[in-house]
Parts: C-alpha cells; structure tokens; sequence
C-alpha cells in the first residue's frame, strides 16, 4: 500500500527576454521582459508540476509535456498543471499543500505573492492557506542576481485517497 503522505520537489529556471509577457505562478505580472520557454515560460507552474509529479512517484514535466513536441509550444502552463493533477489523481493522491520559493533580482514580487498562491490554490483544488509563495533574490551574485533570468523551487505533498 502507497504511503499515506508523499512529499516531492519541483525546480524550474528560464532566462528573461524582451518581448514575452511575464507569467508566474499563473498570472501575468507587469513587466518589461518576459520569461522564454518552450511553453509560457511560467516557471513556478513548471516547478509546482514537477513536485506535483515527483510526489505521485510520476514521469516528470519534460517527460509528459516534451519541449520537442509542437503541441505544447506557448502552451498554458495552467493547463499543463491542470493536466498533471489529473494523473496524479489517477495515480491514487490528492493534492496536500505546495510551499515555493521565486529567486528573481527583477522585478520586485512582494505585492503578487498573495495573488500567486490563490492562483496554484485554485488549480490545485486547495485552500489558500495550503499554499505558500516567497520571494528571494540573489543578492546580486550570478545571473540570477543581475536579473537575466527567474527560477523558482518548489515543494509539494500529496495524500493518498
């Protein structure tokens, strides 16, 4: 029989460019640059799917979802979520609680925190007060630090049913 309470870990990293739209955590944050990716370059999504996944002891995001198949090129990163609970529903869990961290220099994400964990909350089938969002930088070091690009991690538990 499956562990009662499973715990999985999600990490997720694109570099900023101009000309996208800024999406995190599923929703759009005003700013000059935008994360590049395969799909809507939404990193937290990314990161909360893969602990989502890990947790269930599933395939990972690249593994359903593959950068290389045309299909999920600007894909929604709500919907890729959104699709990957189901299999971890079909797998015999449900969604507990996800804790995440954003490391991002740019822009400052103090005012969408709220906003980001209501918006996993709500795809998750969760409370918000299960849902966790930080922000940190990087103090400056790296390319993190010097705001080239966005990376989140992300840790999430599943129950079994």
């Amino acid at each position: 029989m499956p562990e009662a309470m499973r715990i999985g870990i999600g990490y997720d990293i694109h570099r900023l460019v101009d000309g996208r739209p800024l999406l995190l955590g599923g929703i759009q944050i005003d700013y000059d640059r935008g994360l590049l990716g395969h799909s809507d370059g939404d990193v937290v999504l990314h990161a909360v799917t893969d602990a989502m996944l890990g947790a269930a002891g599933l395939p990972d995001i690249g593994d359903l979802f593959p950068d290389t198949d045309p299909a999920y090129e600007g894909a929604d990163s709500r919907v890729l979520l959104t699709e990957a609970v189901v299999k971890v529903r079909q797998a015999g869990f449900v969604p507990n609680n996800v804790d995440v961290i954003v490391h991002a220099e740019k822009p400052k994400l103090t005012e969408h925190k709220k906003l980001m964990a209501a918006s996993i909350a709500a795809l998750l089938g969760l409370e918000e007060s299960a849902v966790c969002v930080k922000a940190k930088t990087n103090e400056g070091l790296g390319p993190l630090g010097h705001a080239q690009g966005i990376a989140c991690s992300a840790v999430a538990s599943v129950r079994h049913v």
